[in-house]
């Protein structure tokens, strides 16, 4: 299974939208033959699209590893060897 590039998901968007309107043609000119391949295409256009959109929210998404920030670890440090003197 190939994965779509991302930066081409504009392309993608276009592809569908031609398949929509190649079916609605299809449609009008009694072209049935023609119909059902096109909508195989259209659920492969849309399926990609849904796995691009799925492959972005999960980069999007913040994973908390539980590191110490800085400030935690700097008074961890200061109270372990005491005040100076």
């Amino acid at each position: 299974m190939l994965r779509p590039d991302p930066a081409q998901r504009h392309r993608l968007v276009e592809i569908r939208d031609n398949l929509i309107a190649r079916i609605t043609e299809a449609e009008q000119e009694g072209w049935l033959g023609e119909i059902e391949g096109l909508q195989v295409s259209l659920a492969s256009a849309e399926e990609k699209l849904t796995q691009l959109d799925a492959e972005q929210a999960r980069q999007r998404r913040v994973t908390d590893l539980g590191m110490p920030r800085f400030s935690q670890i700097a008074t961890q440090i200061s109270t372990a060897r005491g005040p100076s003197s």
